[in-house]
C-alpha cells in the first residue's frame, strides 16, 4: 500500500489500513484452538505483511493471549519483519475468574495490572518494545495519575514507545491527557457505516482538534459490509443497518470496480479525521483485496448516499 500516514503527532507511520489480529486464534481462545487454526492465523498475518500492511493491532485478551503468541511466531518466521512494522497491543480487560474463580468481569487500569499485562504481551510476542500501547476499555475506577505513572515507567524502561486509548469518550481522553506528560496519539473506536456514533458524539471532532488518529475497529460492521456477518447474534444485521445499505454498496462496487468491502473502507478513508480502518479478515484474498480501497476516492455525493442509506432516514 502506498501513502503511509502519520499516527497522531508521533513519528510512527502506518499504511492507510492496519491489520487486526483479533481473529487469528479463532473465537474461543485456548479452548477451541487447533493446529489448523494456528496455521490459518499465521498465514493471515503473512498475507497482511505481504500485502503492505505495516501496523498490526493486537490485545492481551485476543484468543486468551494466543493471538499475540501466533503473531510473535510470524515475527520469528520472517527475517526483518519486526523492523518494517509497528505493533499495537492493548490491556485493561479482565475476564470473570481472573485470577480467582469468583473474580468478576471488570476493567482494570491499576498500575500493577498495566505493568504486568505489558510484560506478558512482550513475552508472548517475543519482542523488546511495543510501538503503541492502548488502554482497552474505560475503567470506571481509573486513577488518572496512577495510569500516567505506569506509562512513564513503561516508556522510560524502553518497553513502550507511544501510548493511546481505545473506546474512550472525548472527555476521558482529555482528562487522561492532563495527567500524561506524553501525547496520547490515538483512540481506537468502533466506526463503520453500521456504527456512526463517532460522527456526532465529539470523538472525531476531538481527533481532528488534537491531532489524535482514530483507528476504526470493525470497519465492515462485524463483517456485514464485507464478507458477511461473523460472530454475530440474531437480529444484529438489522441493528447494523446492513439490510439497508448493502444494495447500495453493491451498486457502487460495480461502479468503482471493487468488492463491496472496498466501498465501505473508502467511506471511512474519505473522512478528514484520517481514520485508519483495522481490517480483521483472516482470508488472504480478502486481506489483499481490501487494499484497493486505498486508491479509491468516493465523490462527496456518493459518500452522502451511503450515509443516508445507512441512516435509513433523511438528514435533519
Amino acid at each position: 500500500m502506498d501513502n503511509s500516514v502519520q499516527v497522531g503527532t508521533s513519528p510512527l507511520r502506518s499504511a492507510p489500513l492496519a491489520y487486526g489480529c483479533w481473529r487469528i486464534a479463532g473465537y474461543q481462545g485456548a479452548v477451541g484452538l487447533t493446529p489448523d487454526l494456528e496455521s490459518k492465523g499465521r498465514a493471515a498475518v503473512v498475507a497482511a505483511y505481504e500485502a503492505g500492511y505495516t501496523l498490526f493491532d493486537n490485545a492481551d485478551i485476543y484468543g486468551c493471549g494466543h493471538s499475540e503468541r501466533i503473531f510473535g511466531d510470524v515475527l520469528k518466521m520472517i527475517s526483518g519483519m519486526r523492523e518494517q512494522i509497528g505493533i499495537i497491543t492493548k490491556c485493561g480487560v479482565r475476564y470473570a475468574g481472573d485470577p480467582e474463580p469468583d473474580s468478576p468481569q471488570r476493567w482494570d487500569f491499576s498500575s500493577e495490572h498495566i505493568l504486568r499485562s505489558c510484560e506478558g504481551s512482550l513475552q508472548r510476542m517475543g519482542v523488546e518494545t511495543i510501538d503503541l500501547y492502548l488502554l482497552h476499555r474505560p475503567d470506571y475506577l481509573a486513577n488518572l495519575e496512577e495510569i500516567a505513572a505506569a506509562f512513564v515507567e513503561l516508556q522510560r524502561s524502553g518497553k513502550v514507545r507511544f501510548f493511546g486509548v481505545s473506546n474512550f469518550r472525548p472527555s476521558l481522553v482529555s482528562a487522561l491527557q492532563k495527567y500524561c506528560p506524553m501525547k496520547l496519539i490515538c483512540n481506537e473506536v468502533e466506526i463503520s457505516l453500521g456504527c456512526r456514533n463517532t460522527l456526532e458524539d465529539g470523538t472525531l471532532d476531538q481527533c481532528m482538534e488534537e491531532k489524535i488518529t482514530p483507528f476504526a475497529w470493525s470497519p465492515l460492521a462485524r463483517g456485514f459490509m464485507g464478507e458477511g456477518g461473523v460472530n454475530v447474534r440474531p437480529g444484529m444485521e438489522s441493528q447494523y443497518g446492513a439490510d439497508k445499505v448493502i444494495p447500495l454498496l453493491d451498486e457502487m462496487a460495480r461502479k468503482y470496480g471493487v468488492e463491496r468491502a472496498g466501498i465501505a473502507l473508502a467511506w471511512l478513508l474519505k473522512h478528514p479525521a484520517k481514520i485508519i480502518p483495522i481490517l480483521g479478515s483472516t482470508t488472504p484474498d480478502r486481506i489483499l483485496e481490501a487494499t484497493r480501497a486505498v486508491n479509491l476516492e468516493l465523490t462527496r455525493e456518493d459518500w452522502y448516499r451511503l450515509l443516508l442509506a445507512a441512516r435509513g432516514n433523511p438528514l435533519p
